[in-house]
């Protein structure tokens, strides 16, 4: 009978999870971005603040989510330590209510959840009413999982030897907190802890006593995955956050645990239940910290910046800036910091182009010696970006995250090859005009600045179309490639005009001139890659094609080269 009620017990705790688990990137997946937003806009006071990491902990049922995400704004020194720190007891307070919730008997809502769940999540496409009926499901899981642990889990007297066992193990406070804490770490669920030992105090299997104890064990261990997993170790000012919230806990558990015996009979001879005296006594405990530390906020966080200081910044321009490992769990997000992390690559590409034109017009060779260094810096970020979005592809991603991956990273390596022609091509005929001390021709120079003012011009645009997916912009980006097309054939004619003439300028930079409009050319068509996949998503790629087929031009490629 013991290893029946235990098989049950892991059962559905394993099903508890994975219901929290899909309530959890349901409404990531709906809200994403809109939830970044709004702590964005919440970090105003500290008040506001507390409800924004009340209301969003309730809804994704993860105090460690709201944890990682407001770490990453007090990191990157985004937002103030207090307003941070005020979240997380709003964050603290809002995984409570769904406990509170759960703690009445609401079972028979489950296969309503189901079937509501069932029809969203099957309606078609992406979309928010998709990822709402993933919530649904989850939903209706963890009320399925309540169930079996309330319900259909053998009564204390029939497994004996189970309750003895768990008897031992939760006779000390200590231990008990202990336990709860490691559980809960374990889980990195807060809310399933909580309502494991909800259903283990119903069944008598522990004493209310040992399950207040355990809750606040519970209450410990959620604040040691941010921790762990929120901070970067070359930076103790991303510990200020997590360590804010973990002091919070400990001491909330040292000032209730001597007292927890009279608290557990006063609050079990008003409330018999329980399941529902576990549930009031977790959100007290949460209510009660946050009563007490919100007004000291100040004093805390100039703490904890004197103790945790902020490193200066290195100045390794190929480290990433925006790749943040906490969002892999949020595709929307991840997607996003990838993009911006493409934008900053680009920065780099676009500084390389204009160095590398400044050293061929004035014969710099310092300039030469920054856009190889320039170039080893976006091959590290190139490497950086694919490998992040790899790390993102090898969770669910829905045909339009999928989509956008693959852009991020095509761009990407893009913008290397374009780095790669800057320094392996362009900038060797620097070094080649500087080495033997050429001129170029007062119209030939003019000519090869009009065309890089174009190819320069060209790159923002694709910067546009890359994070807007403007059809239009992309249109235009083609339209100019077919334009800088017509340029170099007019710009060679006019060189090979100037050669006619025999002048001596032009006869000694004719290779030079033509190699450098060959090499802008070529550019320029990796720039225009990224019009292709935003005009094939609107139907748009083929129309260019016949216009180019009927202007006899060739017809673009998918890879834009």
């Amino acid at each position: 009978m013991g290893s029946i009620v235990l098989l049950d017990l892991m059962g559905g705790v394993a099903l508890l999870l994975w219901g929290l688990h899909m309530v959890h990137s349901g409404i990531l997946r709906a809200f994403g971005p809109d939830l970044r937003l709004v702590l964005a806009r919440a970090l105003s006071n500290r008040f506001s603040a507390f409800a924004a990491g009340l209301g969003l902990t309730a809804l994704l049922q993860s105090s460690t989510a709201t944890a990682l995400l407001t770490s990453s704004f007090a990191a990157e020194g985004l937002v103030s330590l207090v307003p941070a720190l005020a979240i997380m007891l709003g964050a603290n307070v809002g995984t409570t209510l769904i406990v509170q919730v759960l703690s009445f008997n609401v079972a028979a809502v489950a296969p309503v959840l189901f079937i509501v769940g069932l029809v969203a999540f099957r309606s078609g496409p992406r979309s928010k009413v998709k990822d709402l009926g993933r919530v649904s499901i989850g939903l209706g899981l963890m009320l399925l999982a309540l169930h079996i642990l309330l319900d259909t889990m053998a009564p204390a007297e029939n497994a004996p030897g189970v309750r003895v066992f768990l008897n031992a193990i939760t006779g000390d406070p200590v231990l008990c907190i202990f336990i709860g804490a490691v559980v809960t770490w374990l889980v990195h669920s807060s809310v399933a802890s909580v309502l494991l030992v909800m259903s283990l105090a119903y069944s008598q299997f522990i004493s209310p006593y040992a399950a207040f104890a355990l809750v606040l064990g519970a209450n410990l261990g959620s604040a040691i995955n941010p921790l762990m997993e929120g901070t970067r170790r070359d930076n103790p000012a991303s510990y200020r956050l997590p360590v804010g919230n973990l002091v919070n806990r400990v001491v909330g558990v040292l000032l209730v645990a001597p007292f927890l015996r009279p608290i557990t009979e006063q609050l079990y001879a008003w409330q018999p239940d329980l399941a529902k005296a576990t549930a009031l006594f977790h959100i007290a405990f949460n209510v009660a910290t946050a009563l007490l530390f919100i007004g000291v906020l100040d004093a805390m966080a100039r703490l904890l910046e004197r103790v945790l200081p902020r490193r200066a910044q290195e100045t390794d321009p190929s480290r990433p800036r925006y790749l943040d490992e906490a969002a892999l769990e949020t595709p929307s997000l991840a997607l996003a910091d990838a993009a911006r992390e493409v934008l900053y690559m680009g920065d780099h590409v676009e500084a390389m182009l204009r160095k590398v034109m400044a050293a061929m017009m004035t014969n710099d060779r310092a300039l030469v010696d920054q856009v190889s260094r320039m170039d080893n810096t976006v091959d590290s970020l190139n490497e950086a970006i694919k490998l992040y979005v790899i790390k993102l592809t090898r969770g669910s991603l829905d045909e339009r995250e999928g989509r956008r991956a693959m852009e991020i990273v095509a761009f990407a390596i893009n913008l290397e090859h374009v780095g790669d022609i800057i320094d392996k091509n362009l900038s060797e005929l620097a070094n080649k005009k500087i080495k033997r001390r050429l001129e170029f021709s007062h119209e030939g120079a003019e000519e090869l600045s009009a065309f890089h003012k174009r190819t320069i011009a060209s790159l923002r645009m694709a910067f546009g179309v890359f994070m807007s997916g403007e059809a239009g912009e992309a249109r235009k980006l083609l339209a100019e490639k077919a334009a800088l097309r017509s340029a170099e054939l007019a710009a060679t004619e006019r060189h090979l005009e100037r050669l006619r003439e025999g002048r001596s300028e032009t006869i000694e930079t004719t290779s030079l001139h033509l190699d450098v409009l060959r090499d802008l050319r070529r550019i320029h068509s990796h720039i225009c890659s990224v019009a292709y996949p935003v005009l094939d998503a609107t139907g748009d790629l083929a129309a260019i094609r016949e216009a180019a087929a009927a202007a006899e031009l060739p017809a673009p490629a998918a890879g834009g080269s």
